[in-house]
């Protein structure tokens, strides 16, 4: 189904706006008599005859059939005597009276014949209000029905008229917001696969550089094994040196001095570890002379590690890296979260060893 067209929906919103004014207009008064009936007090029992006395207000339908058949029977009470009253009026009249009226059969007859055609009359008058109560009855509701929903009909078209305005407002808003050239479809099509295509790529990037940071924690942890190795080594070795002290005579000792001096010298070269200082009780820094590929044999690039850690522990508690002119604060922020020296200090290193 193809939406309306903007004249179709503006003599729709016409044809709308037509309808609410002719409601309002309409002179029903079923919202004035209800109101009215709804102002109205109520009267008590007591005060029914205020009714018929001309004061407003009303009162059960039920006590006013009651004052109604009372009221009948009066009148008709009222009505028998008068005509009673009457005919012996007329009666002695006619006696007394000098030229006595004649009254044959036949005027009986024609009286008999008035009485019984006004008699049917007011029969049918009878039957046809009593009909019309009926439909009045009967149409009430169903005519309060069609005005309560008409006038909700009205009252939603008034206000989808309203909405129209708002949305026709704001379409033209957005289009001096937006001016041309707009999205299409076409265009926003090409643009979402150039962006999936892009985030394909950025995804096999990912997935690469994740597998290359696997490669490096394993490289790391294998590294810091044997760091931990050599380390136990030396608290052996200088365990042996204390020991051996006292045996200056020992041509051992000169020996083994040596090796391990040679271990750790190939060690440091290894580690491309230039100097190492103890600042204080929970800071070390370490100095790294980093040759670069691109450059020369004989360029060296310092870069100098400075470890703090937590007091009396250790936890590392933070890391400074100077030498370097990447932002290395995620990377440092990662390994001081877990606590990971060695790993630290080989990814610097890496990243030392990368920059051209």
């Amino acid at each position: 189904m193809l939406p309306p067209t903007e004249p179709e929906s503006s003599a729709r919103l016409e044809a709308a706006r037509a309808l609410k004014a002719a409601l309002e207009n309409a002179r029903t008064h079923l919202v004035e008599h209800r109101e009215q009936f709804d102002a109205k007090q109520a009267l008590s029992a007591s005060d029914a005859n205020a009714l018929y006395e001309g004061h407003t207000g009303l009162t059960d339908p039920a006590l006013i059939a009651v004052e109604v058949a009372a009221q009948i029977s009066f009148l008709r009470k009222l009505k028998f005597q008068y005509r009673e009253q009457k005919a012996k009026d007329q009666y002695i009249k006619t006696i007394v009276s000098d030229d006595a009226q004649l009254i044959t059969a036949d005027d009986n007859e024609l009286l008999n014949a008035a009485n019984e055609q006004k008699k049917q009359a007011l029969k049918v008058a009878k039957s046809q209000l009593a009909e019309k109560y009926d439909d009045i009855r009967t149409l009430a509701p169903l005519v309060e029905q069609d005005y309560t929903k008409a006038k909700a009909l009205t009252q939603e078209a008034a206000s989808l008229a309203d909405k129209i305005l708002d949305a026709r407002l704001t379409l033209t808003r957005l289009r001096q917001a937006h001016p041309p050239p707009r999205l299409t479809v076409a265009s926003a099509s090409a643009q979402l696969d150039a962006q999936v295509a892009e985030m394909q790529t950025l995804d096999e990037a990912l997935q690469a550089v994740t597998a290359r940071v696997e490669r490096v924690k394993e490289r790391v942890k294998d590294g810091a094994r044997e760091v931990e190795r050599l380390r136990v080594q030396r608290a052996e070795l200088e365990k042996q040196v204390m020991a051996g002290k006292d045996e200056a005579e020992d041509g051992r000792v000169v020996g083994l001095y040596d090796w391990f001096t040679a271990s750790l010298a190939l060690h440091r070269r290894l580690a491309s570890l230039d100097s190492y200082k103890q600042a204080s009780e929970n800071e070390l820094h370490l100095s790294y002379a980093i040759r670069r590929p691109s450059r020369s044999a004989r360029s060296m690039h310092k870069v100098l590690i400075k470890l703090l850690f937590v007091p009396n522990t250790r936890r590392l508690a933070d890391a400074q890296i100077d030498g370097l002119e990447q932002d290395l604060g995620d990377l440092v922020g990662a390994h001081v979260q877990a606590n990971d020296v060695p790993g630290l200090i080989t990814a610097v290193l890496m990243r030392a060893r990368a920059e051209g």
